[in-house]
């Protein structure tokens, strides 16, 4: 496509050199670029495009965007715009030809859920005889691809390039994860939503947004943006659902546990297989069985049939949609073992989301909980000590372990999380630095009947110490530690 026709619809630009020239791809990466390649130098937290772009042009980029001047004696095209990354995403959108005008596309957002309701949504689809494409936290999917994700929601030319390739692939939906994050950095910008969902709120990523309101404001965005008339979809039992209900415009769907919420639950049964719901709405009733276990998942459920029932699916294929999903790896899943234990390794990695995973065990369980968690490093830290006081209150015993340190003293993360199990006055934890080593530990504390709950890494495979990656999955761990205890 010609820069000029790229460029297309986009304000406030002003360039040196051509744009009767042809551009085969957008990039912010210049390990990425190729011939012919328009280059994005975006500034990040970490490091510069501006300091990139002579690695750019040797690897063929034809073209610089920028919000900076260009180098003295430059001799390719450069695009100087005010706002970098909002040139990029609608650039990319002209790139690939809107994709997003031709899928009925649907955004998630919230800080815990957004994972499961994409999946429930999609085994709705699948049973409606759609054919779902989903961009998420654990991978990204669609009518001939599946990829392990590298973050929840990509950078702006990754959605319009795999959108497209949903698209050219026969499918029918896009399901997105939309995290603030990508909302303050205008990934989803040039996207036509025409379904936001609206999970819930609580404290996470506060090292990056300083104050809820300002969360709160990141997440709002997505009901704001783009050129569809969407619906919107919203929880509001939580606080933060009603003041945005409040706050948007357009047709609204709410739902809760109870009226009057649009969608509710008019009875939830919660059992060791699963959930038994009676959902109330303003055409009729339904009632659903999922395998999914605990309270968080009910409203994950509600939010999947307000959503389906506003996409006008029959009810018999949203009822077998939620039956047929069997779980959601990293999200309450459960590790089938013959010692008659219930352990679960779930993505519970705030405290908010922690207590509630021991909520829902707890509920379950007449016998112990045992709690493994840790939390990541270079992240909000505010949330240590509440996680500690959760888990202080809600296990009967914890062990305090390493998460994701990344660049800081593992120590210091379980100093913080150990000062808030602290405050409840409760002896009831110890702490092993060494994650595999931790979780050994609770298998070997647990009796028959007892929950052991490893929490904070879920569908993760990895940790992250002292800058360097190493492989570590919860679930083949102890997969693995089952089977030595087999073995002796």
């Amino acid at each position: 496509m010609k820069l000029k026709h790229l460029l297309a619809d986009t304000p406030g630009i002003c360039f040196f050199g051509s744009l009767d020239i042809d551009i085969a791809g957008i990039t912010y990466s210049s390990k990425e670029v190729q011939n012919n390649f328009l280059f994005a130098a975006l500034k990040g937290e970490k490091a510069d495009g501006f300091d990139y772009i002579n690695e750019a042009l040797t690897r063929g980029a034809s073209a610089v965007l920028s919000e900076r001047d260009p180098p003295p004696g430059f001799a390719k095209t450069w695009i100087q715009v005010g706002d970098a990354r909002e040139t990029m995403a609608l650039t990319a959108a002209n790139l690939y030809g809107h994709p997003s005008q031709e899928l009925k596309v649907i955004g998630i957002t919230g800080t815990k859920g957004k994972t499961t309701v994409t999946y429930i949504l999609e085994s709705i689809l699948i049973q409606a005889g759609f054919k779902p494409g989903v961009i998420g936290t654990i991978s990204y999917r669609g009518p001939g691809f599946d990829r392990v994700a590298k973050r929840t929601t990509p950078e702006s030319p990754d959605l319009q390039r795999m959108m497209r390739e949903i698209l050219d692939n026969g499918g029918t939906h896009c399901l997105i994860e939309v995290s603030s994050h990508s909302l303050e950095l205008k990934r989803v910008t040039g996207i036509g939503f025409d379904l936001a969902i609206f999970t819930n709120l609580s404290g996470e990523h506060l090292d990056y947004h300083k104050s809820m309101d300002n969360y709160f404001h990141a997440k709002k965005k997505l009901f704001l943006i783009g050129p569809k008339n969407r619906t919107a979809v919203i929880n509001t039992d939580d606080p933060w659902g009603e003041k945005l209900k409040s706050q948007i415009s357009g047709g609204i769907i709410s739902f809760g546990l109870k009226e009057p919420a649009t969608v509710h639950a008019q009875k939830s049964t919660l059992r060791e297989d699963g959930l038994d719901i009676q959902i109330k709405f303003p055409a009729g009733r339904m009632s659903v069985f999922s395998s999914l276990l605990g309270k968080p998942n009910v409203y994950n459920i509600l939010a999947a049939v307000a959503s389906a029932l506003s996409l006008n699916i029959p009810i018999p294929k949203i009822k077998e949609g939620i039956r047929s999903l069997k779980g959601v790896r990293g999200r309450f899943q459960n590790i089938q073992n013959d010692r008659d234990i219930k352990i679960f390794v779930d993505y519970a990695h705030s405290d908010d989301a922690l207590k509630n995973l021991l909520e829902t065990a707890n509920e379950l369980n007449s016998n112990k909980t045992i709690v493994v968690f840790g939390a990541g490093g270079d992240r909000d830290k505010s949330k240590r000590a509440r996680m500690g006081k959760a888990a202080g209150r809600l296990a009967d015993w914890t062990i305090i372990t390493s998460d994701n340190p990344r660049s800081e003293d593992p120590q210091a993360i379980i100093n913080d999380i150990e000062a808030g199990i602290k405050t409840t006055g409760l002896k009831k934890y110890e702490i092993i630095p060494d994650r595999r080593k931790a979780i050994a530990k609770a298998l070997r504390t647990a009796n028959a009947g007892d929950y052991v709950l490893i929490a904070g890494k879920g569908h993760e495979d990895y940790q992250i110490i002292k800058g360097k990656m190493f492989h570590f999955d919860d679930a083949e761990v102890i997969r693995e530690l089952l089977a030595g205890e087999r073995s002796i």
